[in-house]
Order: structure tokens, then C-alpha cells, then sequence
């Protein structure tokens, strides 16, 4: 029903950079988080031992079934409170929907879907708000909570740092490809299981070690969420994409042509803040700008805590969290890829 299912369908960060130039900031010494650094969610402060998270996000189908479809937009929404080390409690349904044109079973399921996702997130959904609208679109407002003292946000990455990723890359070339009907089945199974996966258990791993520096990967990819980052945190910022993780037959998809349009505007977003290896897999090098939907944390972690880190992950179920890259003092380009 889409072209762009996902967050593939986002605006290019390029033109959402234009936008934002005209959003006023409202000056409260209670946000300490607000979209200065491009952060994944606001934060208020309420008193000195809570704040509140808040974000949202809604996206067209990137499958088929409704009710998964539910799954993985509610999984999703909820990330970016997971991201900034925030606890998700309450939430709003976000929905669009062509009552002319589906039957009101599809919209049960995908309701259903983000019913049961948000249920197993610890989050009560408790109201929304619905649109007729084609196609169809779903997600959730999200609200959670915080310590003031102990916000992750994507300024906390410090020179000497590694670099983490928790889940592996390539949900928009996999679905892109399945529309394309390039790609088996058992790599479409296993995007959307990565896709329905809370960020839930690597967000408690990053608060057992006090990390903080932080963000999820979603629809800019990970060069373009690794590039915000550096911004935000006035470093640079060094990709190995030959230790990056991914999903099945990923890297081959490439070779095949199947690049989706998304990645292309990522690219053009990322490219005068980049510097690449001469010998990067050109490969490698187009998966970093794939916008990924319910992608995995990219976290920042000392160099002494890396190691326990990692093996906290693993033990968690996430068997492909792996160091991806370091950060390093400001040195010409915020992004370095290599391979």
C-alpha cells in the first residue's frame, strides 16, 4: 500500500533541518532536553527526582499483516524513551486509516498489535486520536520517566568511548526487497522479529553501567544517527562497517540493486559532514544510510566498561550486539567510515 513503509517514509533530515529553523524554542528552565541537538525525545523536569520523557512517532505499513504491523510501530514509538535511559508508563494511539477501503478488522489487529507490544513494554495505553487517511499509519505518543540525574541523551559520547550497536542492520533493504520479491523468506521473518524487539533489555543494560551517551537507529540510519550524535557531542565519530552486524542476505541485496530511495536521501544528508576510507566497501558503505525501522541502540561506553557491557547484552538475548566503531576527539569531518 506504500512506497516508503516504516521509517523509510520520514522526511529527508536534510529538508527536516530547513523546518526546524522556523520551530521557536520555548525558554523553561524544566526542559532539559528539547530538539537543539536532535535528540530522540524531549525531557521536562518535574521535581528534582523526576522528569518526564516524551516523544512520538507513526509511520506507514512495513508488512502486510496488521496485527505485526501494530508490533513493530508501537515497539517503535516506545524506543526513543528507552534511548534517553527513561522508563516508558503511558501512551496515546496515532492512527490513519481509509475506512473505505480496509475492513474495520485490519484496523482492530493493528490497534491489537500495539496493544500487546505496549503491554509487554510495561506501557497503558490510554486514549488517541483517529483520521481517515490513505494509506494507512500508525504509532503511538508515548510518555515516560526519568531521574534527572541519570538522562541518556546523544550528547554524552566522549573521545576514547566504543562504540555499540544491539541489533544487526538492513530492516529497509530486507523489506524494500520483499516488496521486490528479491529476498527468502527466512530473512523477511527475521527483520520483523528484530523490528518487534524491545530496546528494552539493552536500555536496563545501559543504565546497570551509567552509560551516557546514546541513541536508537531508525529512519536516518546509522551514519545519519551516528552523525547527530557527534554533532550533539562535538566529537567525531569512527564506523568500521566490516564489524557491523546484519541480517541475512543484506550486504548481497546491495549487489543486487536493491537500494532503497530512503538511503540515497540519507546519503545527501550525511555527505559534506563525512569522510570516507579509500578502500570502504561501497557494500558497506551504502547499509549505513539504510533507515532502518525499530533499529537496534547505538550507545557510547568507556573504554573500561565496554567489555562488561557487551557480555551484559549477550546475556540479555542479544546475541549480535557488537563494538562497532570509537569516538574521537573533533578531527575534521564529524563521520568517519571504513571498512
Amino acid at each position: 500500500m506504500v512506497e516508503y513503509g516504516g521509517c523509510s517514509a520520514k522526511i529527508s533530515p536534510k529538508q527536516l533541518e530547513e523546518i526546524l529553523k522556523y520551530l521557536p524554542l520555548p525558554i523553561d528552565p524544566n526542559i532539559l532536553v528539547d530538539i537543539d541537538t536532535h535528540d530522540d525525545a524531549g525531557v521536562y523536569r518535574v521535581n528534582d527526582n523526576l522528569a518526564l520523557v516524551l516523544t512520538t512517532d507513526f509511520f506507514p505499513p512495513v508488512c502486510s499483516d496488521p496485527y505485526e504491523f501494530g508490533q513493530i510501530a508501537a515497539a517503535n514509538s516506545i524506543s526513543d524513551v528507552y534511548a534517553m535511559g527513561g522508563d516508558p508508563v503511558l501512551a496515546l494511539n496515532i492512527m490513519m486509516f481509509p475506512a473505505a477501503k480496509l475492513p474495520m478488522e485490519a484496523y482492530a489487529e493493528i490497534m491489537k498489535g500495539g496493544y500487546d507490544k505496549a503491554s509487554e513494554a510495561g506501557v497503558r495505553i490510554i486514549g488517541g486520536h483517529t483520521i481517515d487517511d490513505f494509506p494507512p499509519k500508525y504509532g503511538l505518543a508515548v510518555v515516560g520517566y526519568v531521574n534527572p540525574a541519570k538522562i541518556i541523551t546523544n550528547s554524552g559520547a566522549h573521545p576514547g568511548d566504543n562504540l555499540i550497536l544491539t541489533k544487526p542492520l538492513g530492516t529497509g533493504i530486507i523489506m524494500a526487497a520483499q516488496r521486490l520479491k528479491m529476498v527468502s523468506e527466512a530473512d523477511i521473518l527475521e527483520a520483523k522479529r528484530l523490528m518487534k524487539l524491545l530496546n528494552k533489555s539493552g536500555a536496563e543494560v545501559m543504565k546497570k553501567h551509567d552509560i551516557k551517551g546514546a541513541t536508537d537507529i531508525t529512519g536516518f540510519g546509522l551514519a545519519g544517527h551516528a552523525l547527530k550524535m557527534a554533532m550533539a557531542s562535538k566529537v567525531s565519530v569512527t564506523l568500521n562497517m566490516g564489524k557491523v552486524p546484519l541480517i541475512g542476505s543484506t550486504y548481497h541485496l546491495i549487489d543486487d540493486g536493491c537500494i532503497p530511495g530512503a538511503s540515497f536521501r540519507n546519503l545527501e544528508f550525511v555527505d559534506e559532514h563525512l569522510l570516507s576510507s579509500p578502500g570502504l566497501d561501497y557494500n558497506l558503505k551504502m547499509i549505513a544510510f539504510d533507515a532502518q525501522t525499530s533499529g537496534g541502540l547505538l550507545m557510547s561506553a568507556p573504554a573500561d566498561k565496554t567489555e562488561a557491557v557487551l557480555a551484559d547484552l549477550h546475556k540479555a538475548g542479544l546475541e549480535s550486539a557488537s563494538i562497532i566503531g570509537t569516538v574521537i576527539k573533533r578531527d575534521g569531518k564529524y563521520l568517519h567510515l571504513s571498512s
